[in-house]
């Protein structure tokens, strides 16, 4: 679990690919210090597994699930990516509630000015992805905890607004429209909208709606 404030940037040094699979290999500093094997690391917003770690450079195996549903795909030696150690039960919660189980991903439709922040456009490749954005909810792009400006489901596209700092300390500094990120919605949404299309189903069928036995039998009790 993650709190989607980013703690530094990476650069990635090297990618080795077998089909789709990858091992990235990224230099880091801060997140290394106290690094251990099997340790979850948040790279774009994606929690991969420490496999290899030095004082300067670690290394995570990307999957094919990985592969195909996130950004990563798109990334060369020289990318910068933004990184975040897995939270820690003690510590302050400044975000919100990240997975780092990526959604999709999106497309950056323009990037304005507005006074002392930056308005983003973003266009999810599935439209899928904007059933549980809201206005003024949380979103995750690329790992960083924002919030919702607007929805324009009309256009398939939701804003949000960063600030100066954050445009600073992130990896989002150097994105442009038609640069990618990785979209993971909130979490409360998500599981609500499961809910509810599990409802739906089930009263289609007559069985009584939402019960504690379609909940047994959808992995939600046990």
């Amino acid at each position: 679990m993650f709190t989607g404030l980013i703690e530094e940037i990476g650069t990635l040094r090297s990618v080795r690919r077998q089909g789709e699979a990858m091992v990235l290999t990224i230099a880091a500093d801060r997140i290394l210090e106290d690094a251990k094997l099997g340790d979850s690391i948040a790279v774009n917003g994606v929690c991969l597994t420490v496999i290899e770690y030095d004082r300067s450079l670690f290394s995570v195996d990307v999957m094919p699930e990985t592969y195909r549903l996130t950004n990563l795909s798109e990334l060369a030696p020289g990318s910068p990516v933004n990184l975040e150690r897995a939270m820690m039960a003690g510590g302050r919660f400044g975000g919100h509630l990240v997975q780092g189980h990526v959604d999709g991903v999106g497309v950056i439709r323009s990037r304005t000015p507005e006074a002392n922040a930056v308005v983003f456009a973003v266009e999810p490749r599935e439209e899928r992805l904007l059933r549980t954005v809201v206005p003024q909810g949380s979103v995750t792009l690329d790992g960083i905890s924002l919030t919702v400006v607007d929805v324009d489901r009309a256009a398939g596209k939701f804003t949000v607004s960063i600030i100066p700092h954050t445009l600073k300390e992130t990896a989002l500094q150097f994105k442009r429209a038609g640069d990618s990120v990785n979209i993971e919605n909130d979490i409360l949404g998500k599981y609500v909208d499961h809910l509810l299309s599990l409802r739906d189903r089930e009263t289609d069928r007559g069985s009584g709606g939402l019960t504690e036995a379609v909940l047994r039998e959808n992995g939600f009790m046990i």
